[in-house]
């Protein structure tokens, strides 16, 4: 994990509150022993990098970052189409510190949790960290499964043990006087492996357009077209977007076939009448094995809607 070495970036040098908060990230790598009959495809792996990151406040700062982090949170998995359940988890049997310190976050964390999404959050007591009380996010798939992806967890410990201090508004009268600061941990994605194995088992293979690495397919109906898909391929490339042409030798249905198994968003038919017209046949990723012939758009009008579908970043495979 990198939480100590973020706490020694912290004490690098001295601290005043007016810096406050420090909120350091990074994807880190993480090693994790599992033993060989757990570890299952993407979601369960002995390396994985995580989007850790530490924000170093005081505890006055503690609701109004956590208030940002549910922004960032609701923000993140809203992108993929997620819907997420927040549980609280409290001071386990073994834990460090003192019981005033504890009550003390779980209160703050409470009353953000119920400002923020009222009658929306669970309790479960005697579960948090040994060093701090902390948020289990779960996320829910298509099929209604849960995931544990993201975790916000409160740390009085850690900025004890490094001794983090930082110097407060007293310090113009003390000089000596130094607080210390609360560390939070986030994780949103947590597990990049793991939370991209669980979008394509959400999304069965079919990705959002903005995130698919097959967003566009090409395919001239004949041999005399193949250089105006590559001249369409190219106009679509230069706009940003992901693109592949089948000049190769099959029949047109066999070409259109393997796009639709390949999962392109969008199949792209040219002939005869769309390179005098200089426009494209559209066929969308969602009408699997239509054969009727398909809308046909010109091409400046196709590169505009494709490129706001991707700036959008839209969940519906549809142009507008």
């Amino acid at each position: 994990m990198n939480c100590p070495g973020h706490c020694l970036i912290f004490d690098a040098r001295d601290r005043s509150y007016k810096e406050l908060p420090i909120r350091m990230a990074e994807f880190g790598v993480i090693h994790r022993n599992e033993a060989s009959g757990a570890l299952s495809g993407l979601t369960r792996v002995r390396r994985f990098v995580q989007d850790d990151t530490h924000i170093f406040c005081m505890p006055s700062q503690i609701e109004s970052e956590m208030e940002n982090l549910f922004d960032f949170l609701e923000n993140m998995y809203g992108l993929f189409g997620f819907t997420f359940k927040l549980v609280l988890s409290t001071r386990p049997d073994t834990f460090l510190g003192n019981i005033e310190t504890w009550d003390q976050a779980e209160k703050q964390l409470s009353d953000v949790l119920e400002r923020k999404y009222p009658g929306q959050w669970e309790l479960n007591p005697g579960d948090g960290a040994f060093y701090g009380p902390k948020i289990d996010i779960t996320i829910r798939d298509a099929l209604n499964r849960s995931h544990q992806c993201a975790t916000i967890q409160l740390d009085f410990q850690l900025p004890e043990r490094f001794k983090l201090k930082y110097r407060g508004p007293e310090a113009h009268d003390d000089p000596e006087k130094v607080t210390r600061p609360v560390m939070i941990h986030r994780a949103i994605l947590g597990s990049l492996e793991r939370f991209i194995g669980i979008l394509t088992e959400h999304t069965a293979g079919k990705w959002p357009f903005w995130v698919s690495p097959r967003q566009v397919l090409v395919v001239p109906v004949a041999a005399p077209f193949k250089d105006y898909a590559s001249e369409v391929a190219q106009r679509l490339q230069d706009a940003g977007l992901f693109v592949d042409v089948d000049n190769g030798e099959n029949t047109l249905p066999k070409k259109i076939r393997n796009g639709e198994i390949a999962q392109y968003n969008f199949i792209l038919v040219v002939g005869e009448e769309e390179m005098k017209s200089q426009s494209v046949n559209v066929r969308n990723r969602e009408d699997v094995g239509t054969k009727a012939r398909s809308e046909m758009i010109t091409l400046d009008e196709v590169v505009s809607k494709l490129s706001s579908l991707n700036k959008e970043r839209r969940l519906e495979n549809k142009l507008l």
